[in-house]
């Protein structure tokens, strides 16, 4: 839900990869091979099987959740790294793949009820075109509004520099403030790690913090930016003012250093996106994780639930599944957890106590997507460009009075979601700062999502919305709180120290909370796969 919720969800500060491992501290070779198992039990008495996939029984790597994490994982070791990890196997508890990528097609309508997009960066791109999509790609309008509701009016947000000075989102004195805050006429960053609300108001001003980043925030993590970590929610922000003294000096300095550097050059199938846009996919989101699948195979396991893993001797892992078939254990190499923290922590309590108990404190609130829609002639008039409902959505602060999060404007962001005649609204309600969803039920929720839209969007007497879909994560989007990059880091200090070489951990609460960055982490994840397997696998 780039730009106002991402369930898979969205971070801009640098990538945290899985804990490398100092060489000094790794195993020694193994003089002799190992093999995968694959042991299917019925009851108490084990048989042993070999796993598809060929002659060869051994894994590579056992990646431990199919959701879009896990499966950009297990695509890039078969595109980038096939040499050192050719035996790659995915494992999902549920029975489809995707995790919270949920698109639903009926009745001429087509929407998402968890990411409804991503920020079409080279490797999501690239991802796409080695999954297939090429053609199947579609890019928003790069010059479609957003607004930001502001004393009961949807003001429109700027969208290049040259508009700062004509929108009526913030007063001249507010962006005065920004302005020389930007250049580093400011109060000097504090010695703790700041929320970020500390931050921007420090830098940038109270009207940027209430009017842009606050809902923002809302949008993007359904988090409190009184709580949300600056370094880790927004870091390559936050690193601005580390490397350049202010905003505008660190970017000036990375511009320098870009220039520097000449870029390597650009795949040429990958597509040209315009402008600052979001993409998707011609039958929405969910193509992408079911094209992965696809390309691998058999190699993909649904309904396959983790129970145990434990350490073997010859250093690598053996995994214990609930499957429909019964109990199924596999061996392999290396293994990667892209499952939530929270599940990932019970899983590891046994090998590692300090593990389990850093990643438990990892914070999901849960969010509501609400899917409805109207006639187009119940938009109100004022809120029409050129006769149509035109731009990405909307976003309301907390200080306004309204309980959604913000509003998708889905029929007018990509073509073929809606029927003729009609608008399809996608809707987001809950996060941090209001947990009470989890007691509404959908009629209620419903309700809330339609009185907030008269507000400043549809008119008041317009008649009731056609409702197509109520979703209720109770689990959304894992928190960047202060403190989470500590966290995460004891984690995986825990099990490198504790010997567990070749355990990674992945996903949403490692790489970032957007679709877009979980595909950039899951390629950093798959590097440093590679490099352990080829520096110190078992052959």
């Amino acid at each position: 839900m780039t730009a106002l919720i991402d369930l898979s969800l969205r971070r801009s500060s640098p990538s945290v990869s899985p804990f490398s491992i100092p060489h000094h501290q790794l195993p020694p070779r193994s003089r002799k091979p190992f093999r995968l198992r694959c042991s299917v039990a019925e009851g108490p008495t084990i048989s042993s099987s070999k796993i598809d996939g060929g002659e060869s029984s051994i894994a590579d790597c056992v990646v431990v959740g199919g959701g879009i994490s896990g499966l950009c994982i297990a695509q890039a070791l078969a595109t980038k790294h096939r040499d050192v990890a050719s035996n790659v196997i995915v494992t999902e508890a549920r029975d489809r793949v995707g995790g919270n990528i949920t698109t639903v097609e009926r009745d001429g309508y087509l929407w998402e009820e968890g990411p409804n997009s991503f920020q079409p960066s080279d490797p999501i791109l690239t991802m796409a075109v080695d999954s297939g999509l090429k053609d199947d790609l579609v890019l928003g309008d790069p010059n479609a509004p957003r607004f930001v509701l502001w004393e009961g009016k949807l003001r429109l947000v700027p969208s290049k520099p040259t508009d700062l000075p004509f929108f009526d989102l913030m007063s001249i004195a507010g962006k005065l403030r920004a302005g020389f805050g930007a250049i580093g006429i400011r109060p000097p960053p504090p010695s703790y790690e700041e929320s970020v609300e500390e931050f921007v108001r420090r830098n940038l001003g109270a009207e940027v913090f209430e009017r842009f980043i606050e809902p923002f925030c809302s949008g993007v993590y359904a988090g409190d930016p009184s709580k949300l970590s600056m370094k880790a929610a927004f870091g390559r922000v936050w690193k601005l003012e580390e490397i350049g003294g202010s905003i505008i000096g660190g970017t000036l300095k990375t511009i320098q250093e870009r220039n520097k550097t000449p870029k390597p050059p650009r795949d040429p199938r990958l597509p040209k996106p315009k402008g600052q846009t979001v993409g998707s996919f011609r039958k929405g989101l969910t193509m992408l994780p079911e094209a992965i699948a696809n390309s691998l195979g058999s190699n993909v396991k649904l309904s396959w639930k983790l129970s145990s893993i434990t350490k073997l001797g010859n250093g690598g892992y053996n995994l214990t599944f609930e499957t429909p078939e019964g109990m199924v254990s596999l061996q392999s190499r290396s293994v990667v957890m892209t499952i939530p923290s929270h599940v990932a922590s019970n899983l590891l309590h046994p090998l590692s106590a300090a593990a389990a108990d850093a990643l438990s404190q990892f914070y999901y609130p849960p969010v509501a997507s609400v899917t409805v829609s109207y006639p187009k002639e119940a938009i109100r008039k004022e809120c029409l460009i050129d006769g149509e409902l035109k731009g990405f959505g909307q976003l309301h602060p907390r200080s306004q009075g309204i309980e959604t999060l913000g509003t998708i404007y889905s029929s007018s962001l990509f073509p073929n979601r809606a029927p003729s005649g009609r608008v399809l609204l996608l809707n987001y309600i809950g996060g941090a700062t209001n947990t009470g969803i989890l007691s509404k039920t959908e009629g209620e929720l419903v309700e809330a999502v339609d009185r907030d839209l008269r507000k400043m969007l549809i008119n008041p007497n317009a008649k009731d919305p056609l409702v197509l879909g109520v979703r209720v994560w109770p689990k959304a989007i894992p928190q960047f709180l202060v403190g989470h990059l500590d966290l995460l880091d004891t984690a995986k200090m825990a099990l490198r120290d504790s010997g567990f070489h070749g355990l990674f951990l992945g996903g949403n609460y490692v790489s970032g909370v957007a679709l877009g960055r979980c595909v950039e982490g899951a390629y950093e994840v798959a590097a440093e796969v590679k490099e352990f397997l080829s520096q110190y696998a078992y052959k």
